[in-house]
């Protein structure tokens, strides 16, 4: 598998839910409304097993899916175990040992999938990112926690030091919304992560819709 290559900004739902029939019906409305990829989240993955992977594949066999393992160990196995049960990317934390993203980068490349190095809780997410690129991580995610959200908010500037720094592409998560999807982009961000904005809306593909057309409207600049 070659390096991940993205023409323009795409739209990730993170599927934090807790079963597999409630995943799916949102998953279904919210790709209607013009998502790009599916994550199966930490939340899911962790109450229903890595069977919730299998079944989104199952559900949705042309789809984008990303596993959000947090790995923190064992990156070669849990890598294996995301993918081969249908996972393209799988998720190794930032804090994580450097054996361990190269365990997983190295499975990764064996079974024709990515990883994406999540920085939550990196203390200094700049080093970190070079380092992580270095390891051969595909993707860099800026990522605040959905506690950190009830005091913190996600700082677009640093989004765009991290875009100068690095040559993969960055995701940006926590938080994100129709107003901020676009600044996230503005910032040089690729991959737009997208929760309960979506998975909690009365009307999911309309959720999608409204975010996506944010998105469009800037996909010009970087």
């Amino acid at each position: 598998m070659g390096k991940l290559s993205l023409k323009k900004p795409v739209l990730q739902v993170a599927l934090d839910l807790l079963t597999i029939d409630e995943t799916i019906n949102i998953a279904k409305r919210a790709i209607d409304g013009g998502v790009d990829w599916i994550e199966a989240g930490t939340p899911l993955i962790k109450y229903e097993g890595v069977k919730a992977v299998k079944k989104l594949r199952e559900v949705f066999p042309e789809a984008f899916i990303v596993a959000d393992m947090k790995t923190m160990d064992t990156g070669s196995l849990e890598c294996k175990i995301a993918l081969e049960n249908g996972a393209n990317i799988m998720t190794v934390l930032g804090v994580a040992p450097n054996e361990t993203i190269e365990a997983a980068v190295d499975m990764a490349r064996e079974l024709r999938g990515y990883v994406m190095v999540d920085l939550i809780n990196v203390q200094n997410v700049f080093n970190r990112a070079k380092e992580a690129e270095s390891l051969g991580a595909d993707i860099i995610c800026l990522h605040l926690g959905i506690d950190q959200q009830k005091k913190h908010k996600i700082d677009f500037e640093t989004v765009h030091k991290l875009f100068e720094m690095v040559s993969i592409p960055i995701a940006v998560a926590g938080g994100i919304n129709k107003d901020t999807a676009p600044l996230a982009i503005k910032s040089g961000a690729k991959i737009i992560i997208v929760g309960s904005a979506i998975t909690k809306s009365k009307d999911p593909k309309a959720s999608a819709l409204e975010i996506k057309r944010a998105m469009e409207s800037v996909y010009e600049i970087p």
